[in-house]
């Protein structure tokens, strides 16, 4: 069984390397915004998906502004988020199905009420 804090941090994994994939050069701070986590937790993450050999991360070398970085993911990178990416359509497809029982449930209870609303109403 999964627990709520490893589905978060598969969440901020996909949506992080997800991110990345669409643009290495983004900022840490757009990066955390989106991802919807501070900055300081968004350059742990960076240092742990380095550290896992998921990204690279490089300066832009003509760039004079040396704190702007390239995040490139790797082959073991791309292979993770394709991991993550499987699992997170897994639990949002399981989630939209849960939702749309109780929906169809309460559409049910709702017809039902008014149903029986209109009948003691014509009565």
């Amino acid at each position: 069984m999964t627990t709520r804090r490893q589905t978060a941090n598969d969440d901020t994994l996909f949506w992080t390397l997800k991110l990345l994939q669409e643009n290495p050069g983004v900022t840490q701070r757009t990066l955390a915004r989106e991802v919807g986590i501070n900055v300081s937790s968004i350059n742990f993450c960076l240092k742990a998906l380095a550290e896992k050999g998921w990204i690279k991360v490089g300066n832009f070398s003509k760039n004079p502004d040396k704190l702007n970085y390239a995040y490139l993911l790797t082959p073991t990178g791309v292979a993770e988020k394709a991991a993550l990416t499987r699992r997170f359509l897994q639990r949002k497809m399981a989630e939209y199905e849960k939702l749309r029982e109780e929906i169809e449930v309460l559409q049910l209870e709702a017809e039902q009420k008014s149903q029986s609303t209109s009948a003691e109403s014509s009565s």
